[in-house]
């Protein structure tokens, strides 16, 4: 099994693109041009990190080890964020997608009272290959029934864990957006409704989960509201191609921790 470092090792490269920032709503804050460059050292034992975003002053960064608050998959698809909640504290998570020259990467911010604050959306593709323009995603292009593999990683480094599962999207007769995932023995159910580019999972007051739609076929699953005592995930998916999408899910438990890291590839059947 490949060690983390040698995960994060798969996306080494010049990476151009652009951070585009979401409000809750979807509306368009600002979006600016961005070039991350990921450099190894001394035998890639070290990597030197330049983010240079317009307008604003490089940022470098320099490390030898990662941190606690970060896990990577095998093709070097990773997240990072805070590993714990906390009353009266900001808190996020950044999930980020790698596919041949391409990534994606979503962050999701919460103010000090929990409540989704703001989301930027990073597109970027490798120095020297072609930019993907794909346009925002649709609800037509999520229904029908995906079936793929989730693979699960531990904050503990307990062995992986890897389960087929079905995703069947539908609207019912009413308009409302209906999901049916199965994995392993379980599967789950609900519905939401539908305004526009949000899909509004409503059943339960007190765990409001929406689905924002975003360009280039990424979108962003969120709590409204994050709450202290409740269990929770933060989900990026990105449509790669018509009938080939990607999400990851990173899950926190009811103490507020951050326990797992889930990359889920699914085909439309």
């Amino acid at each position: 099994m490949t060690s983390q470092w040698e995960r994060l090792l798969q996306n080494l490269g010049e990476w151009q693109g652009s951070f585009t920032r979401f409000s809750p709503q979807g509306e368009l804050l600002q979006d600016i041009k961005s070039v991350v460059s990921l450099q190894g050292l001394n035998n890639n034992q070290t990597i030197r990190q330049i983010v240079r975003r317009q307008g604003q002053e490089d940022l470098v960064l320099e490390y030898s080890s990662l941190s606690k608050s970060t896990l990577f998959f095998e093709n070097g698809a990773f997240s990072q964020g805070s590993i714990q909640l906390a009353p009266f504290t900001e808190f996020g998570a950044e999930l980020g997608l790698i596919h041949e020259n391409y990534r994606l990467r979503l962050v999701q911010l919460f103010d000090k009272n929990g409540q989704l604050d703001q989301l930027t959306l990073i597109r970027e593709h490798l120095a020297g290959t072609e930019a993907a323009e794909s346009p925002t995603l649709q609800v037509k292009d999520l229904l029908g029934e995906w079936r793929g593999e989730a693979i699960t990683i531990y904050t503990d480094l307990r062995s992986p864990n890897i389960v087929s599962t079905t995703l069947k999207l539908e609207l019912d007769d009413a308009g409302r957006f209906v999901q049916s995932l199965s994995y392993g023995k379980h599967t789950i159910t609900s519905s939401a409704t539908i305004k526009g580019s949000i899909i509004h999972f409503d059943q339960d007051p007190h765990k409001q989960m929406q689905v924002l739609l975003l360009p280039n076929g990424a979108s962003a699953t969120s709590p409204l509201k994050v709450n202290l005592r409740q269990s929770f995930i933060l989900e990026v998916g990105w449509l790669i191609q018509p009938n080939l999408r990607q999400r990851m899910v990173r899950s926190y438990s009811d103490k507020g921790e951050w326990t797992s890291l889930t990359l889920v590839t699914e085909q439309k059947v």
